[in-house]
């Protein structure tokens, strides 16, 4: 009888063991390119290499086709921050790049911390932090799941598209400082920078990468996908629009340009492989989590445009070395040891001056158009710059001095509306105040309220025209509005938990952190609005 009753406790406390063991990948890897509309996975097809990261993701993992944006404006901090969020501006905060705080009563940048000093340089590059975003990242709930045993890193050479998707609690967040070369943080995350990081920056990679100048991995003349070399609405950063870029002429001088060039894609998976292997990323049971940003592509594309050879180049290099970069895992973490998702925090809208020459309807609309505006008003009600500023298409009036002069805010509001419909490139124009009744399309509406925090947003709403966009200039071109240029984006999965396939049903980008969430068995951020994906799932 005692046996029996000794198998039994054996075999119970077995099952119980068991039942609570948590099945979970060693890494998380998550990778965001910045500007990658998601027909670049096929407009390139043909000259990815078989063995690079783009068919290796479409072939072996799973396609979720048609991943939308579900806010505006479709901008860098934006996406990076709903990404790991699983949440929308209108909830996480970060509501652009930059926004105009009505409380602080001065614009806020979306990562800017002043009460942090700079690590690893003497610059002001480093005054950095997640204060700003008000809830939780998918990385958070990682640390808080385990205890805080997991390593979280964020790495890209933007800061915000470093410090959002690593959240409040990383072990570390690194990003780019373009006046020194090196890789810096701030003293949100530690004191002075670790050994393996001051390692690399000596190194000096930056001005051995100038040595090589840019020019293409192909013969100019093979790049069927691109426009001719040369343009006019191309920025010229290097001297010239047309390869090859000489770059020699920047080494010790001028670290501000590399983001500019495909370097910036390969500095940071170096620097990447460096982190992983000091902070020993995925060799224990206890997920630890990589977090990526390639800023570079979003460089070369406002500069040269999508249709340009310099973004081609850039995404057949992307390929290749995302392709070393999945070699890489394999033989550190292990193969099916590591989870991937690879994204995209935006689109981008083509130059316009090239859709002119091919007989598509499109513009520019400069945002100095606001000071006529603020002229005109000045003679209609006597007083000067009634609109204090503009920042991501909304118009900001100045309430102080509405008060303060006793002008009504509602009179000015139809004011403006009226005459700056009358731009050529404005297709709406509203009081954001009176948003839920406006008669407007209800995706449009739908996006701009998930982009609508009230302190860091303005009073009226402009939309512009399909194909126009918000410039500063002839050249070059941007994102930022609903439109599918702007806001369809890959979604890839691989590795972990992964089944091979795809779907075209509609998913959005708010949905990557609770999916995560679900296949790591751990709570989803805290301002998550989107749904697990299950299509993804093993």
């Amino acid at each position: 009888m005692q046996r029996i009753i000794l198998f039994l406790l054996i075999f119970a406390n077995s099952f119980i063991s068991g039942a609570q063991t948590i099945i979970r990948p060693k890494l998380v890897v998550g990778i965001v390119v910045d500007q990658m509309r998601w027909d670049y996975l096929y407009r390139y097809a043909d000259r990815y290499s078989s063995s690079g990261g783009f068919k290796r993701l479409l072939q072996n993992g799973f396609s979720c086709e048609n991943t939308l944006i579900p806010y505006s404006p479709t901008v860098t901090g934006c996406g990076h921050a709903s990404i790991y969020t699983g949440s929308v501006p209108a909830i996480n905060g970060i509501t652009g790049n930059f926004w105009f705080d009505k409380n602080l009563n001065r614009t806020v940048y979306c990562a800017e911390d002043k009460s942090v000093k700079t690590v690893g340089s003497n610059t002001e590059a480093g005054l950095m932090s997640p204060v700003n975003m008000f809830t939780t990242s998918v990385c958070d709930e990682l640390r808080l799941a385990t205890n805080f045993r997991s390593k979280v890193i964020g790495i890209a050479l933007k800061d915000r598209g470093s410090i959002l998707p690593a959240g409040h609690s990383a072990n570390g967040a690194y990003w780019y400082d373009s006046k020194t070369g090196d890789w810096i943080t701030s003293t949100y995350y530690m004191q002075e920078l670790p050994k393996w990081v001051t390692d690399f920056n000596a190194k000096k990679l930056v001005d051995k990468y100038y040595q090589q100048d840019w020019n293409t991995m192909y013969p100019v003349g093979t790049y069927l996908q691109s426009s001719k070399d040369e343009n006019t609405f191309e920025n010229n950063l290097f001297g010239s629009t047309s390869f090859p870029h000489t770059l020699k002429q920047y080494i010790g001088k001028n670290y501000g340009i590399l983001p500019a060039t495909p370097y910036g894609n390969a500095l940071t998976i170096e620097f990447a492989k460096a982190a992983l292997n000091a902070e020993k990323l995925g060799a224990d049971e206890v997920t630890d989590f990589l977090a990526i940003s390639f800023s570079s592509p979003d460089y070369v594309g406002h500069s040269f445009g999508p249709n340009s050879i310099e973004q081609e180049d850039v995404y057949l290099r992307l390929d290749k070395q995302l392709g070393d970069f999945l070699d890489f895992l394999d033989t550190k973490v292990g193969k099916n040891e590591y989870l991937v998702f690879l994204s995209a925090d935006h689109g981008v809208a083509h130059v316009p001056q090239f859709l002119k020459e091919n007989k598509i309807p499109s513009g520019l609309f400069y945002s100095k158009v606001i000071d006529s505006l603020n002229n005109s008003l000045e003679k209609q009600f006597g007083q000067p710059k009634l609109i204090s500023t503009v920042q991501n298409l909304q118009l900001y009036l100045n309430q102080e001095l509405l008060d303060s002069a006793g002008i009504n805010a509602k009179e000015v509001k139809n004011w403006i509306i009226r005459n700056i419909t009358k731009h050529p490139g404005i297709a709406r124009a509203f009081d954001l105040n009176e948003l839920s009744q406006t008669t407007l399309n209800s995706k449009i509406k739908d996006m701009i309220t998930n982009g609508y925090y009230p302190n860091r947003c303005g009073d009226i709403q402009l939309i512009l025209q399909a194909q126009w966009i918000e410039a500063y200039s002839t050249t070059g071109t941007t994102h930022g509005l609903w439109n599918p240029y702007d806001a369809h984006i890959p979604l890839l999965w691989y590795g972990w938990g992964i089944k091979q396939g795809k779907t075209n049903r509609e998913t959005y980008m708010s949905d990557i952190a609770p999916t995560i969430s679900a296949l790591l068995k751990i709570q989803m951020p805290s301002g998550t609005v989107g749904k697990v994906i299950e299509e993804v799932m093993k």
